[in-house]
């Protein structure tokens, strides 16, 4: 089989293995369902990926590596200023979420319950927390000759992290109360993220009023 069949093939089933585990979790998901949608039959999908097991860590890497460059393009990119980097990551990041709206309730309830799956996401992302030692060297440089208010690298990425994420956690909530005020989804969406780059942006450049 020619390796461009192979890689097509593995693509398949990883979406379809996505959508599996996104809409009933581990337990409920079913290869021969993910088999199905895909096309293959289930003895061609255990050949590709021998277990569930083994496709669900392949899924997760997937999502990860989706994930890494959305924060590490703060790095490294010497044609941006550092505050606008920042920005754009924060833009880049909330659309990641609003177009992944399940990931962020799957990652509770799938991964933190499991003290093995916890260990394999660190794992994944340990290159992101290998990158906060780099950016907070620029940061600490930029804050030193004023250009920016000092801050903690991973407490900022947790900040970013806790506001894009709250919408798509909270979604059928603020959906149902957005009908109610005769608001649209797109439009909020689009007020939110706005909003969520406003108060990053005054975090790292003015200090806050005590």
């Amino acid at each position: 089989m020619a390796k461009e069949n192979v890689h097509n093939t593995e693509q398949k089933i990883l979406k379809f293995a996505e959508l599996e585990f996104l809409t009933k979790g581990f337990d409920g998901a079913r290869t021969t369902s993910i088999a199905k949608a895909a096309g293959v039959t289930h003895a061609m999908l255990h050949y590709y990926f021998r277990t569930k097991e083994l496709l669900f860590e392949r899924f997760i890497e997937k999502k990860m590596s989706e994930i890494a460059p959305l924060m590490t393009c703060m790095i490294g990119n010497d044609d941006l200023p550092l505050i606008e980097r920042i920005r754009e990551a924060v833009s880049l990041h909330f659309d990641f979420v609003m177009n992944n709206p399940e990931l962020p309730r799957f990652l509770i309830n799938e991964i933190l319950p499991h003290p093995d799956r916890c260990e394999s996401f660190v794992s994944n992302i340990s290159d992101i927390l290998t990158s906060f030692d780099t950016l907070q060297q620029e940061v600490n440089e930029a804050s030193s000759k004023g250009e920016l208010e000092h801050f903690n690298v991973l407490m900022l990425f947790q900040s970013i992290l806790s506001m894009n994420v709250f919408p798509a956690l909270m979604s059928g909530l603020i959906l149902g109360v957005l009908e109610q005020k005769g608001l649209n989804s797109h439009d909020y969406m689009a007020l939110r993220k706005s909003e969520n780059i406003e108060m990053i942006m005054r975090r790292i450049t003015k200090k806050a009023s005590l």
